[in-house]
């Protein structure tokens, strides 16, 4: 079971995929080839994870590394949001497609979600500022992209001020 890592008092809270190979092998979210590019774009924006609190979309890998089906999301996502609300950030930063459409409730593929801000709204009736972006994993296998994560990390710098 992988539950979170870095700061929990941190002003930035980040949500990856489910975890992969790598990260339940370890019990850490964002390791392996993934997590070290992560930590390189945090660094870029003058960040470490003990600027961050770092957490999945849910808490183990599903079998055959497969998409979590409707129903997992469901049982699931009371739970992830009171992870949020615990953790209160003042800023979201969604890992992926799946936390993305989870979370902000939106249809389109990361691409089209990503780089926007959002109100969050966790089930306590807080707006917390939310901003999907592209997933290091992704960005490993599509280096070009890399610039569009560039563009969304400087605009959580400045959100985060």
């Amino acid at each position: 079971m992988i539950f979170a890592d870095g700061n929990p008092a941190a002003r930035l809270m980040v949500i990856g995929e489910v975890p992969g190979r790598d990260e339940d092998r370890i019990g850490l979210p964002l390791v392996g080839g993934a997590g070290q590019l992560f930590d390189r774009m945090l660094a870029s924006i003058g960040l470490s994870r003990a600027d961050a609190y770092v957490t999945t979309l849910i808490p183990w890998r599903p079998p055959g590394n497969r998409t979590p089906t409707d129903e997992e999301m469901d049982i699931l996502m009371p739970w992830l949001c009171r992870h949020i609300q615990l953790a209160d950030p003042d800023c979201i930063l969604l890992l992926g497609g799946a936390p993305a459409k989870a979370l902000l409730g939106q249809a389109g593929g990361i691409l089209k979600l990503r780089g926007r801000w959002h109100d969050l709204d966790a089930g306590d009736g807080v707006a917390r500022r939310a901003m999907a972006t592209l997933h290091p994993a992704y960005l490993l296998r599509s280096p070009a992209q890399k610039r569009l994560a560039y563009t969304d990390l400087l605009a959580l710098a400045a959100e985060l001020g």
